[in-house]
Formats: C-alpha cells, structure tokens, sequence
C-alpha cells in the first residue's frame, strides 16, 4: 500500500497522488512529496529507488525489520531507521512500531509496517501547517518531533506505574509475587524503551551538527534543536526511572528480609516461652523425691511454674515487641 501527499509552494495541494505520478512530480522544483510505503517489498521500493537516487543499501535496510535507530548520510539523502512507541492501555505493555524514512531534497519516503499510526503523523503535520513552506526539512521535522514526543509520553506513563509501585510497596495487604511480577515488567518495558530512545540522541546531534543534504533553512533549527532537548530529556527521564526501578526491587527484597527477621523473632520467643512447661514437667518427671511428690502439692507447684514462667516470659517479649 503506498500513499502519497503533494505539498506546492508551501501548501498541501493533494493527498490522493497516484504512484504513476511520482516521476513526473519528481522533476518539478516547487512540489515536495511524501511518499508513504506499508509493508512494501524491495521490489515495491524499485520505482522511488529509480527516481530519487536511493543507495540500494539503505532499501535493503528499509525492508528488513529490527535495524538499530540511525541516520546514515549518502550522497544524495539521508536515511533515518527510527521507532514509535506507546502503552497500551488495556495491557500497559510497551509497543514499538519501526519506521525508515528516505530524506531527499524533494521527497520525504516512509517505510513501515501497520503498527505505525500514520494518522497521528499527518494531524501533526497539519496542527503547523504554516510551517509547510520549509518543505522536506518541516516533514521530516514533523516525523522526528511526533517519535520522540511518543518516546517523552511513554516515558512519563512509566513514571505514573512506577509511582503507584512505591505506594504499594509498603501495602501489607499487597501480595508479594504480584509486587515482584509488575517491577520486572516495567523494568522490561524500560530497557525495551531505552534501546528505542538512547540511539535518537545521536540521530538529533547529527542533523543539528553537520551540514545535512536536505537544505534546511536556519528557521527550522530552533525547531529540531527543541526535538533535541525533549531527546536528552527522554533519555534521562528513562534512565533515572530504571535506577529507581532496580530501587524499588531492592528495597521489597530489604524489606521481606525484615519481615522475616520478625518472623523469626515471634518464633523463636514461642519457643522460648514453651520451653518452660516442657523445663518444669521434664524436672517434675525425675524418678527422684522432691518437692511435692507423690502428693496433690506437687501437681499445683509444677503447674504454677509453668503458668507463672510462661507469663512472664510473655510480657517481658511482649515488651521488647518480639510477639
């Protein structure tokens, strides 16, 4: 499926263009294109390879999944290998969605699979419409704010579970295996999200440091230096919460190691409290004369020994909150 945007002179003319189109439009210097491919086949690919100059390296890359995000620079435009991400609500599961993007003079390609929400893309482009006028340098801007904004809004969902986490941390009446299984999933969905995140620091630095192929103008600078403050944010944001992830998870396990110590203590003063009578009946059964044998006295003192001993040791606990 290919879908194609035609912007002149600054405005969004058409978004019905047809593929037949793409080389005629190609050599008119007022049309920029966007030219977006899902699930497209190098064969899909050979058309806009063959009009743009495409590096037959950087299509090989754009039609095989799990490429580390970057952005390589050939002689004749720049590919980006990037990833959207997001919650899902119902889940809270990290989802990822890998898009590659060819950035020519003229022409703005995308490649991606369904999961990538090209909707959410156009309505951003839309909302900064009167930025059009840049033409390839404001879509590919659009691109990179819409991913790394997803990446900033993942990263704070994160934020929000982690805090419910601490508050159930200390929660008696929370089971511990559930404690345990949501700190190891968000720890999951933050090193998922780091992999996605860290590399795109990188990505930004490049673009804003070189000079890049695609002629961007001094006014969309401030533009891609801001996508580049929310890149450093993100990364940071994800990897302070990672530490407090690792945090949280060392404290539970600090904390059943005291619940377990009282544990322990509560048992072992019940031990020491049943050790009286079993103390006074193991003496009383000596097979020797003493005090009150063979006679009822002898059934009252062991039983007051035992009672009285058992008490006392039982407030003194009790006092020391060991019971």
């Amino acid at each position: 499926m290919v879908f194609i945007r035609l912007y002149r002179e600054g405005k969004l003319e058409r978004d019905n263009v047809s593929a037949h189109e793409i080389e005629a439009l190609a050599q008119q210097d007022d049309v920029v294109l966007w030219i977006d491919y899902t699930d497209p086949t190098a064969d899909d690919l050979l058309g806009v390879e063959t009009v743009y100059g495409l590096h037959r390296l950087a299509v090989e890359d754009a039609v095989h999944d799990f490429q580390r995000p970057k952005l390589d620079r050939y002689p004749n435009h720049l590919f980006l290998s990037a990833y959207q991400a997001g919650l899902r609500s119902e889940t809270g599961e990290l989802a990822i969605a890998e898009i590659s993007a060819f950035v020519t003079r003229n022409a703005l390609v995308t490649v991606h699979g369904p999961g990538f929400d090209t909707d959410k893309l156009t309505a951003h482009w839309d909302a900064e419409a009167d930025l059009a006028t840049h033409g390839v340098p404001f879509l590919f801007w659009g691109l990179l704010d819409m991913i790394v904004d997803g990446h900033f809004d993942a990263v704070q969902e994160l934020d929000g579970y982690i805090d419910a986490l601490e508050d159930s941390l200390f929660d008696d009446h929370s089971p511990d295996h559930d404690l345990q299984r949501k700190t190891f999933e968000l720890r999951k969905n933050l090193v998922r999200l780091r992999r996605v995140v860290l590399p795109m620091r990188e990505v930004l630095n490049t673009l804003l440091r070189r000079d890049d192929l695609i002629g961007c103008s001094p006014a969309m600078q401030p533009f891609l230096q801001d996508v580049y403050d929310h890149v450093l944010r993100a990364t940071e944001w994800t990897e302070a919460l990672r530490d407090l992830v690792t945090t949280i998870l060392e404290t539970h396990i600090s904390i059943q190691g005291n619940q377990m110590n009282l544990v322990m203590k509560k048992v072992t003063s019940w031990a020491a409290i049943i050790a009286v009578p079993t103390a006074v009946t193991g003496f009383f059964g000596q097979n020797v004369p003493f005090f009150g044998f063979q006679s009822d006295y002898g059934l009252w003192l062991s039983s007051a020994l035992m009672a009285g001993g058992s008490i006392v040791l039982y407030l003194a606990f009790k006092n020391r909150d060991w019971i």
